[in-house]
């Protein structure tokens, strides 16, 4: 395969713990991707919309969202619109997602839905990445998202409950892998908020360290002011301020990110 055309890897982005920065790890990193020339697509699949409204796509541009991916079989390439980031685009969320599950409940494939609307998408090789901000849960959506990636990022706030809220993730993993998707990898897992004059956020970096090694990305993302701020106006923290401790680390991620996806496609 040349260097021009590569087929799409499709990462999703999930930890069922809310508040951990999984939603802004998606943006910045989908940004910092776009900036190198990687052209990616966000599928934004939580209800709550954030990535949506994060990158500035406001609910009267949501005429087709993932909802209606999922649930009415929607083609995908019929909710894709462009983001204000040159190669990124999005596929938005609205609250309608909240009862996705109960609707996907008794359908056929209910758990590939996700990877079915891909394939076509995948096929055209528009997006050299796919990046797939999943809910702060473990409900049928997320499984979706899990079924059709090919490998998992998951972001771990540096606080007490980090681990423990991890195992629950990684036991789904595993019934993922078993049932639906025995090809699911995890791709790594980044530490965000860290403060490093708390002790507290060096000891966790430590711990999740020893557990998982070189799956834990070296970069770890600081608590950052404009990194939370950026939302707010509607753009990744590497827009609003490409010179801010967050964005830099987001940056040195992306690198972290393709180095790890070249060795894979090398394989």
């Amino acid at each position: 395969m040349s260097d021009t055309v590569k087929a799409t890897r499709v990462l999703a982005i999930a930890n069922q713990k809310g508040g951990v920065g999984k939603t802004t790890t998606t943006i910045n990193l989908a940004t910092a991707l776009s900036a190198i020339g990687k052209k990616t697509l966000i599928l934004d699949i939580d209800p709550q919309g954030n990535a949506s409204t994060g990158l500035g796509v406001g609910h009267e541009e949501r005429h087709i969202t993932t909802y209606d991916v999922l649930v009415r079989q929607v083609p995908l390439q019929k909710a894709v619109v462009h983001t204000k980031v040159p190669g990124l685009h999005i596929a938005p969320a609205e609250a309608d997602l909240a009862g996705a599950e109960l609707e996907l409940a008794s359908v056929a494939r209910r758990s590939h839905r996700l990877k079915d609307a891909l394939v076509e998408l995948k096929k055209s090789a528009e997006y050299e990445y796919v990046l797939i901000d999943c809910p702060p849960s473990l409900n049928l959506v997320t499984v979706n998202a899990l079924t059709a990636a090919d490998a998992l990022l998951v972001p771990l706030q540096c606080e007490f409950f980090a681990l423990e809220g991890l195992s629950q993730l990684l036991r789904t993993v595993d019934l993922v892998r078993s049932n639906l998707n025995p090809a699911l990898e995890i791709q790594g897992l980044v530490l965000t908020m860290y403060d490093p004059r708390n002790n507290l956020s060096k000891q966790v970096s430590d711990d999740v360290r020893a557990h998982f090694g070189d799956k834990v990305y070296e970069t770890v993302i600081p608590r950052n002011v404009r990194v939370s701020e950026a939302p707010s106006y509607g753009k990744p923290a590497l827009i609003y301020d490409h010179m801010c401790a967050g964005s830099k680390a987001y940056m040195r991620l992306a690198s972290e990110v393709i180095k790890r996806e070249n060795e894979v496609r090398v394989l």
